[in-house]
């Protein structure tokens, strides 16, 4: 498979001050682990994107969420939510995020790529309609799935795999009511923040084209695999998507801090192999995977190279 690496140098000037999980750092180690393994970073399509447009964005967020965001920024404000620390220059970065997104799906669907993985941050999966959540500000995989709709006359149906430890409010939130993208989370629950149990299956139009698997604290990874594979199957049998985006949260790793889960390395392979394998029945093997959470510096970056390691295979 032929795998693009999508990253811009920006994605470090999102400053969140010391302490703050949701550090800088998070980007280098990604990039320095690719870039350790030379056999893997030579097989790399690299790509650096540019600004998502005001109009992408908010075909996945509301205008004043999107002038909110710039607004805060420009007025020196410190933070958008008690979680969700801002700087100088992330509304910037934030744009850029969401242009990696849907620079990702560019080179997938125009042939540059098999798949892509995005290594984004700030991450986006909490980042409602109306507002920042979470270390989100713009919901990056939002944005990329209407604009894979919007752009490519081919993508009508859209499923999302959301194995972050953390539920992904906001991407349920905007699609929860649209029976054309698919939404599937596992992860700790109860936890932040605090959505995802079994009963939100969507609503009008889009019911039943929401699937939560909740998880309990330190429940066993071979557990969680098998009830990864029975949820893909129950979506499998639901949707043949179009394209599938990942959003890869890797908190859900049991040496994370912010996370009470138990997955390894193995296991995120794993998981991306079955994701893989769906993707080349249903829509020509189209994957998009943007990072979302992943916390532990020390073996966040070994994470990210198995998991497009497993993308490149």
């Amino acid at each position: 498979m032929k795998t693009a690496l999508v990253h811009h140098p920006i994605y470090e000037k999102h400053e969140t001050g010391p302490g703050h999980p949701e550090t800088p750092e998070r980007y280098r180690v990604m990039i320095d682990a690719l870039k350790g393994d030379e056999r893997l970073w030579g097989s790399l399509v690299e790509i650096t994107p540019g600004k998502a447009a005001q109009g992408l964005v908010q075909a996945a967020h509301t205008k004043e969420h999107f002038k909110r965001v710039e607004g805060a920024i420009a007025n020196g404000l410190s933070r958008l939510d008690a979680d969700t620390v801002i700087s100088m220059q992330s509304f910037d970065v934030a744009l850029y995020g969401a242009g990696g997104a849907v620079t990702a799906v560019d080179a997938v669907m125009q042939g540059e790529a098999d798949n892509a993985f995005v290594a984004v941050r700030p991450p986006g999966h909490h980042a409602t309609a109306e507002n920042a959540m979470g270390f989100c500000l713009f919901n990056n995989v939002a944005v990329a799935a209407r604009y894979a709709q919007n752009k490519y006359q081919e993508i009508e149906r859209v499923a999302i795999i959301d194995w972050d430890v953390h539920h992904g409010n906001g991407t349920q939130g905007i699609f929860y009511s649209d029976p054309s993208v698919f939404f599937f989370s596992m992860h700790q629950y109860p936890w932040f923040p605090g959505t995802g149990a079994r009963g939100e299956t969507g609503q009008g139009r889009g019911l039943g084209s929401t699937l939560n698997v909740p998880m309990r604290a330190f429940a066993k990874a071979a557990d969680q695999l098998s009830t990864f594979d029975s949820a893909i199957g129950e979506m499998a049998s639901k949707i043949t998507p179009d394209i599938i985006f990942i959003s890869a949260g890797f908190d859900a790793h049991l040496a994370d801090p912010l996370g009470q889960l138990q997955l390894e390395d193995p296991d995120f392979d794993r998981m991306t192999r079955v994701v893989k394998q769906w993707a080349a029945e249903a829509c020509g093997g189209r994957v998009v995977s943007c990072m979302e959470g992943g916390y532990n510096l020390k073996t966040l970056g070994e994470t990210v190279r198995s998991h497009v390691a497993e993308l490149a295979s």
